[in-house]
Formats: structure tokens, C-alpha cells, sequence
């Protein structure tokens, strides 16, 4: 295919929200004299992220909040309020993974670039201070009022960017909020399997989809699409 338009998802895919997620969480852990490892500690954040993001619409700060109230229930503590703030403001420091500030430059020279994310204007513009790039569409949850894996958020994305489906290729890393929803509407999409040498699904829930191609990272996507250099 020849596309005209990338869309993106952000965390885990631009941004490295796992490292991010698992400082945080970390840190009310030891506050509360819990022990977890990094994979424990994500797999209980995607198990709760997904349950509260499928409810009612909810902000993305207030999806944040009820899955670490969740999170301590679990392991039966109840995060106070200034640690209920900092783990929704820590948002604005997860890093962006270092390619992909480069390699959406170096796509942006070809292609309209569009986003598809799970969290409200506001963290995506702090996001976006680690990425640098000016994105030709953003769609947010805020925007649709739903969360991904939701069609809606890709139906309006894809109404908003007006293009015919066969010229639209969305690249992202979570099977189970992007590739299975994004191949139930007939997008083609790159699977950037950021976790290619990690055990476990780390921040997502475990799904079946059937990307169309898979890299490990974006550079190595933008090497492929452009032709190595380009």
C-alpha cells in the first residue's frame, strides 16, 4: 500500500509510558511497604486501566486515579490524596523513547501525520513536549468521549482526516487497544513491538491481532517505509 496518512498511538508506542507508570507506582508502593516487580506492578495496571476506560466516559485524570484505587485494593492499601495527584501528574514526565522525535521528523517529510490517544488534551500536550512534532490531527479520548479499543475513537479520527481507509496506516504497539480494533474497520496497520525482548504484556491487556508488518521500533519502521535513510 501507499499511504497518505500515519496515524499514531502515543503511550507505549512514542512515549514510554511503562517506564514512566512503574516509577510511579513504585514509588506509593514503598510508601505503603508493598513489593512488586515491574511486571507485577503492570499487569495490574493494565488489568484496571482497561476495566475503569470501558465504563462511562471518565476523564483520563479520573481513570488514572480509580485504577491506582483499584490497584491498592488489590494489595490492601488506600493511596491518600497528594499520592492519588502525583500518580496522574506524573504524566508530563514520561519520556518519549529516544527515536521517536527523529523518525516522525523524518515520516513527516512524506506523510500527514495523525494521533489516536487513550488520555485527555491536556496529557497529550505534555506528552508532546517530549515528542517536539506538530501532528497534522489529533484525536484524544477527551475528543471521541471514549477510550480505545472503542471504533469510535478511530471512526472519528478517520472522519476527521477524510481520506479513503486504504490510504490510512495506523502504528501502534498495543494489540488490544489499536490492532485489533483499527483491523475490525479495515486499517492496515505496523505492529512497533517496543516489548520484542521483554517477557510478559507488560501496561495492555493480552489480545489476537494481525498486524500487517512488525518492527521493533520506530526508527526501524521509518528505515522500512522509506527506504533505509530516507
Amino acid at each position: 500500500m501507499q499511504p497518505k496518512v500515519l496515524t499514531f498511538d502515543v503511550y507505549g508506542t512514542l512515549i514510554d509510558w511503562e517506564t514512566g507508570l512503574n516509577d510511579a507506582l513504585q514509588q506509593v508502593f514503598r510508601a505503603h511497604g508493598v513489593e512488586r516487580t515491574e511486571s507485577e506492578a503492570l499487569q495490574l495496571f493494565a488489568h484496571h486501566e482497561a476495566q475503569v476506560g470501558a465504563g462511562d466516559y471518565l476523564p483520563y485524570r479520573d481513570v488514572l486515579a480509580e485504577t491506582l484505587v483499584r490497584i491498592g485494593r488489590d494489595l490492601n492499601f488506600k493511596p491518600v490524596d497528594a499520592e492519588l495527584r502525583a500518580f496522574v501528574e506524573s504524566v508530563r514526565d514520561w519520556p518519549a523513547f529516544e527515536d521517536s522525535h527523529d523518525a516522525l521528523l523524518r515520516l513527516q517529510k512524506h506523510f500527514k501525520l495523525a494521533v489516536i490517544t487513550n488520555c485527555d488534551d491536556e496529557h497529550f500536550a505534555m506528552s508532546n513536549r517530549q515528542l517536539r512534532v506538530e501532528f497534522d490531527y489529533i484525536v484524544t479520548a477527551e475528543l471521541a468521549r471514549s477510550y480505545k479499543p472503542s471504533l469510535n475513537n478511530f471512526r472519528l479520527a478517520l472522519g476527521s482526516i477524510g481520506v479513503s481507509r486504504n490510504k490510512v496506516l495506523h502504528v501502534a504497539e498495543s494489540l488490544f487497544h489499536d490492532h485489533v480494533p483499527a483491523k475490525k474497520l479495515g486499517l492496515a496497520t505496523v505492529w512497533i513491538n517496543r516489548r520484542h525482548n521483554k517477557v510478559g504484556q507488560g501496561a495492555t491487556p493480552s489480545a489476537v491481532a494481525a498486524p500487517d508488518a512488525e518492527y521493533p521500533s520506530m526508527s526501524a519502521f521509518a528505515d522500512a517505509i522509506l527506504g533505509e535513510g530516507g
